[in-house]
């Protein structure tokens, strides 16, 4: 019996012990040793920095509309097909909204989550707080009303059909994170070290976040004033301040590589993928063309950017991956008086096709290089020049310059901003423009002489107070031709430049998603079915129909 007792009792231990050895063996299995439970917040920071500007498939946005909306470029087919031609697209117009919230939304989300109540952390959570309001903004400005308060928490909270906030409340809600998150940093505490911005300094982060308070309180100044007008005021005398000079410039880092088009490009994030897209895979049919609206604004008003921004090429022996052996006519072009054909709104780079001239330099060429068929120089439409196509290029998200402009504005509509006059604001923010190419692009430095020349020429601020915002937004438009989302959001919010439509231009036919400039992109169509209840709310609130004509809630100037 006692044996018997025995023999069921090491019987049942042997089970147990294989039990729970079954039991790790199996967990071993299903734990992958190469991957890490949890993720530096810093690292999280610095993926979603890159993304910003490295995400190649994201990018493409801004060359299909983006830039035809704002009709800075145009002739390429990408972008005159998309934007200038307002074709519809809902693979195009959804890029923003699936790469941002699958990607750098949702590790900035998941970083600012778990580093929320960690009093040693209290930077990177900040940071993280910051930049992920500047993320939720181009969202917004992109869309209108989208998932903010729980975009993110699928994982986290298990809200995988997060609400749509309305737009208001999201600006409402990005004032407050950014006020606490400045006021919460402590130079004293952790150190942040996954910052391809500011290289961990916090200050300047406090500046930024102030900074992009100014931004965003312009941005509602036409529906909500007067706290347009408190916010802005606060800011400005917040903890660190605003960004003052180009020292405080945000800008992400990024490497120089070779351009790839090949399917490891889109997921590379090392270098930006901005100047890679305007480059383009065709050096025949190379993407950069300007449109007449931007080239014409800078030719005429004699601004000394126009042939550091814009250069005309014969690219008969350019590179494929570079823009070696690219033929610089711009200057032959001048001295022979040969007029620039930049293309205009809805126009495709062969509408009309370029007649061209005799260009000596051509043919130079073709006396010793048989590749040079012809001496006719017909590259005479404006293309953006090679300064601007370096896989280094920063990725532009606030500079002192923007700062400078907002002030000036903010001057006009008789803000308590300082005692600085709009105009000299206005003057600081140009000068701050122009000096922004030289520092960042390697443009040749603009003098005084031919600042002060443009300024008293066709710079001039005005006098009424449209002229002057018309100056400052000018210019504004200008300076964020590297910054195209903000490009698109302050044009819409201001109403200047005045944008003609491609229908004016006789290109009305070929307009099918309306004659007028869309003020929106549609949302994702997998949205109504994966968040029907949360996306048909916000339809609803949009007048029934997600149309891109739709106003969001800030734009009164369309």
């Amino acid at each position: 019996m006692r044996q018997s007792k025995y023999i069921t009792i090491i019987m049942m231990a042997c089970t147990l012990f294989f039990a729970s050895c079954s039991d790790e063996y199996m967990e071993n299995m299903n734990t992958d040793p190469s991957k890490a439970a949890t993720i530096d917040p810093n690292a999280q920071l610095t993926t979603a920095q890159l993304q910003t500007y490295g995400d190649l498939g994201m990018i493409e946005i801004y060359r299909n509309y983006h830039y035809a909306f704002t009709q800075q470029l145009m002739g390429c087919w990408n972008t005159t097909n998309y934007g200038g031609r307002h074709t519809v697209d809902n693979n195009e117009m959804s890029r923003i909204w699936t790469s941002f919230y699958t990607q750098s939304l949702k590790n900035i989300t998941d970083a600012e989550y778990r580093t929320a109540e960690d009093a040693e952390k209290v930077n990177i959570n900040s940071v993280l707080r910051i930049y992920r309001v500047y993320l939720m903004s181009i969202i917004t400005d992109t869309y209108g009303d989208a998932p903010f308060s729980e975009a993110g928490l699928g994982f986290l909270e298990g809200k995988f059909n997060p609400k749509y906030d309305k737009q208001e409340d999201i600006y409402n809600a990005f004032f407050l994170e950014l006020e606490d998150a400045v006021n919460k940093i402590d130079p004293s505490k952790d150190k942040v070290t996954g910052d391809l911005i500011y290289a961990g300094d916090v200050v300047k982060w406090q500046q930024l976040a102030n900074s992009l308070r100014l931004r965003f309180a312009m941005r509602i100044s036409n529906v909500n004033p007067t706290k347009a007008q408190t916010e802005f005021e606060n800011a400005l005398t917040a903890n660190g301040g605003v960004i003052t000079d180009a020292s405080g410039d945000a800008l992400i880092k990024y490497m120089t590589i070779a351009f790839s088009f090949g399917q490891e490009a889109y997921s590379d994030y090392r270098g930006n993928s901005l100047p890679q897209l305007l480059f383009g895979n065709d050096p025949a049919n190379n993407p950069s063309y300007l449109c007449s609206t931007f080239f014409n604004q800078l030719y005429n008003s004699g601004d000394p950017r126009t042939f550091r921004i814009s250069r005309c090429y014969y690219d008969g022996l350019m590179s494929a991956t570079s823009t070696d052996n690219r033929v610089d006519i711009t200057q032959e072009m001048i001295d022979k008086g040969i007029a620039f054909s930049p293309r205009d709104p809805g126009a495709y780079s062969w509408e009309p096709w370029p007649t061209g001239y005799d260009s000596d330099i051509c043919a130079a060429l073709a006396v010793n290089n048989p590749a040079v068929t012809a001496t006719m120089a017909r590259e005479v439409e404006p293309k953006l020049a090679n300064n601007f196509l370096k896989s280094d290029n920063p990725g532009v998200v606030m500079t002192s310059a923007e700062v400078k402009l907002l002030m000036a504005e903010a001057t006009v509509k008789k803000w308590n901003v300082g005692s600085v006059s709009a105009e000299n604001l206005y003057k600081q923010g140009v000068r701050a423009a122009m000096d922004f190419l030289t520092d960042n692009y390697d443009c040749t430095a603009i003098t005084d002489e031919e600042f002060d020349a443009f300024i008293q020429n066709k710079g001039t601020f005005g006098h009424t107070d449209n002229q002057k915002l018309e100056a400052i937004n000018t210019q504004a438009w200008i300076l964020h031709f590297t910054n195209p989302a903000e490009c698109w959001a302050n044009v819409r919010r201001s109403g200047y430049p005045k944008l003609k439509s491609p229908a004016e231009y006789g290109f009305g036919q070929y307009l099918t998603g309306g004659t007028d400039i869309p003020v929106r992109l549609c949302y994702p169509v997998l949205e109504s079915s994966y968040n029907k209840n949360n996306y048909n709310e916000a339809i609803e609130r949009m007048g029934g129909t997600d149309n891109w004509h739709i106003l969001l809630w800030w734009d009164t100037e369309n």
